[in-house]
């Protein structure tokens, strides 16, 4: 076979392109290794991580000082109460908001040709998306270490024991898996990093201030009630208040809030399975 034969046409150049190989442990195998890949790069960019880690710790000082003794909470204006009522949606903050993180992430590899080169080797079409959502969601957890500890010092406390707590951390990081999905969307949808961390926070904002993230739902004006008590992230954060037996949770009959476990779980597996299979499709389009 010559370069002339390739140039006629008689074989196409993609043809020459080796194949991606199939099967569930050959992804997930190709996934864990482009994983590892950006998880060694972030040790290189450290300020990732630390930049990271401040963003939510000046979230806690900041609610937990400035709107601590404000804000009624069960009846209560007591500043520690509201500290622990506070906890819970700041947790689900942070999961979510790794989702401008990703975004940003891919679209700068996309911008500097990263992608193509991945193309060229035979790994799982989905794998490079897979792996670099599983980096971001070590990147969360292991900020989400440094935001308990905070918590902990400012009179957090967990009263349903270590089970429970550890459950609730759970569904925050399956949330904020999922929103990161979100992100990967984005970040192929878009131009430049810049724009796609625009693209990646814009939409956040109304999502988590829409909630009962930050003060109870009951003073909202009805109809914005109905769509905070349906918001998953809502749903998320009254799971929390549950399971870490902390005040200020929901009385609303709306279903999510009456079963926040159940909600949240099938909130994040459904925006999962929506949002993968979109970023994927839009991974091979754009892509090829």
């Amino acid at each position: 076979m010559t370069t002339d034969t390739v140039a006629k046409g008689s074989i196409s150049p993609t043809s020459l392109a080796p194949k991606p190989r199939g099967g569930l442990v050959q992804s997930f195998h190709d996934s864990i290794v482009i994983a590892k890949r950006n998880l060694i790069r972030m040790t290189r960019i450290p300020e990732i991580v630390v930049f990271g880690m401040i963003q939510p710790v000046m979230f806690v000082l900041l609610f937990a000082y400035v709107f601590g003794g404000s804000i009624n909470v069960d009846g209560s204006t007591d500043p520690k109460m509201f500290r622990e009522f506070l906890m819970a949606g700041i947790f689900a903050q942070t999961v979510t908001f790794a989702t401008a993180g990703s975004s940003a992430g891919i679209a700068e590899d996309m911008t500097k040709g990263l992608i193509d080169r991945f193309r060229s080797l035979p790994m799982a079409r989905g794998a490079v998306l897979t792996g670099r959502t599983i980096a971001d969601l070590v990147q969360t957890a292991l900020t989400m270490v440094v935001l308990i500890v905070v918590a902990l010092l400012v009179g957090w406390r967990v009263h349903e024991g270590i089970p429970k707590a550890l459950g609730a951390i759970a569904l925050m990081l399956l949330l904020g898996y999922s929103f990161t999905w979100i992100g990967a969307l984005i970040g192929l949808s878009v131009r430049t990093p810049e724009a796609a961390t625009s693209a990646g926070l814009i939409w956040l904002f109304p999502l988590t201030f829409v909630s009962n993230a930050f003060v109870p739902t009951a003073g909202m004006p009805t109809w914005l009630q109905h769509i905070a008590d349906w918001n998953p992230f809502s749903a998320t954060v009254q799971a929390g208040r549950v399971l870490f037996g902390n005040p200020g949770v929901s009385e609303s009959n709306a279903w999510p809030m009456q079963h926040p476990v159940w909600a949240s779980l099938l909130w994040s597996l459904l925006i999962i399975a929506v949002f993968r299979t979109l970023a994927v499709r839009k991974y091979r389009s754009a892509t090829a």
